[in-house]
């Protein structure tokens, strides 16, 4: 399982890359396994207010469908559109390619509450 360390992450599974007040956040590759093929992503729109701990959005796999959690508050900046037509993208490439949203950071100290690869790691074994 591909764990990057310049990454935070979740107990629920999303991954998150801080830059410049800005967050990238997508699922991990732990969380693309364990739901199978992807086959549907429903992300929120521009401008959109999340709440860290609160859904943004729905991933449906041929086994399930699930929930995504904010792993931080703010605004939606930023949505990848190219996951509409190509969500199995997210099989192939959780951590680049397939991140989800963009958010403009809120509340800078949740960061704080997120979990290194290590915890993460630790977490997943």
């Amino acid at each position: 399982m591909n764990v990057p360390d310049s990454l935070l992450y979740t107990k629920d599974h999303e991954w998150a890359l801080s830059q410049n007040g800005v967050i990238t956040v997508g699922i991990t590759d732990f969380a693309q396994h364990q739901l199978g093929d992807i086959v549907y992503l429903e992300l929120p729109s521009l401008g959109t207010q999340i709440t860290k701990g609160n859904t943004f959005g729905v991933v449906e796999s041929v086994k399930a469908v699930s929930d995504l959690y904010a792993p931080i508050s703010g605004e939606v900046v930023e949505v990848n559109e190219n996951l509409k037509n190509a969500p199995e993208t997210v099989n192939k490439d959780p951590y680049h390619a397939a991140w989800m949203i963009k958010v403009r950071v809120t509340q800078p100290n949740e960061l704080k509450e997120l979990l290194t690869h290590e915890q993460y790691k630790k977490l997943t074994s």
